[in-house]
């Protein structure tokens, strides 16, 4: 109905899902909330999410763009490099001359693209560290994004996010309903009409909390999140090891209890699948 018959989300987490959870143990997240708007109820719509948590850019370059090159639907979603600028050391203008060229493939095939920048980590505590680096990437990426023509979900300037209840509780992945205001955003910026406004200010707040609660709330983080991250990276290790994308190609958008398992398991070839997928449609 506006344009869009198809669609490729490609990325980390932050794509997945991470933390919208569904009954059955997925993930739901804004991707798959964007793909039901555009959906909307039409069954010959064509969604594919390869977006998997812990994938670093040159792992979604290498992995999923060629995918979205080949079966060149009318809207690929992408953000990618967060997992690489928050490691210690990361030189950020490199990873995002790598973002551009993958940008620009996309861009020479005719493909829309939708990007989204960082949110702002002032508010968040301990995190607050990495907005400096996150507000380097973001000038990156609305340049990028103006030299190739592609649109931008400013999540940054999204002040929803701000509040502390859009934030799982591991300071990098967003609570559902963050999830649900960040689709609308995202169908807005590429003009889609939707019904709810994802400005709505969030329901009066609780008690704020005390130093010692924070401070409380910090220690309990570092040990749940921040040192099992530590251990991955020194271990070489990725929270998707051994995990396949939920949507590994272009298929109606069904309910994910209504999909056969067998028919939507990552092959060992995810493009020469996609081809094959793709020439069988065609």
């Amino acid at each position: 109905m506006y344009g869009f018959d198809s669609y490729v989300a490609i990325g980390d987490s932050f794509t997945e899902g991470l933390n919208d959870d569904l009954p059955d143990g997925t993930f739901r997240g804004w991707a798959d909330r964007l793909a039901e708007i555009l959906a909307e109820g039409r069954p010959d719509f064509q969604y594919a999410n390869l977006a998997l948590r812990g994938k670093m850019l040159d792992e979604i370059l290498e992995e999923q763009l060629p995918i979205a090159l080949e079966v060149k639907p009318d809207l690929v979603t992408l953000c990618a490099g967060g997992n690489d600028i928050i490691v210690p050391g990361a030189d950020v203008d490199a990873v995002a001359a790598r973002l551009e060229a993958g940008v620009a493939k996309l861009r020479e095939a005719g493909i829309p693209v939708l990007m989204f920048n960082g949110p702002d980590t002032k508010y968040l505590s301990v995190m607050h560290v990495l907005r400096g680096k996150v507000g380097i990437y973001n000038a990156h990426l609305w340049a990028i994004a103006a030299r190739h023509g592609a649109k931008m979900v400013d999540m940054w300037a999204m002040d929803p996010l701000h509040d502390r209840r859009a934030w799982s509780d591991d300071r990098l992945h967003f609570t559902p309903e963050a999830h649900r205001r960040i689709a609308l955003r995202a169908a807005e910026v590429i003009g889609v009409p939707v019904a709810d406004d994802w400005r709505e200010p969030w329901p009066a707040s609780e008690e704020p909390s005390t130093w010692i609660t924070s401070r409380r709330s910090d220690l309990e983080w570092t040990k749940a999140h921040l040192l099992p991250w530590i251990r991955r990276q020194l271990k070489g290790e990725s929270m998707g090891d051994g995990l396949s994308p939920k949507r590994p190609a272009l298929a109606p958008l069904l309910p994910l209890e209504q999909i056969d398992p067998a028919a939507v398991a990552l092959p060992a070839d995810p493009l020469r699948a996609a081809r094959e997928i793709h020439h069988h449609a065609s």
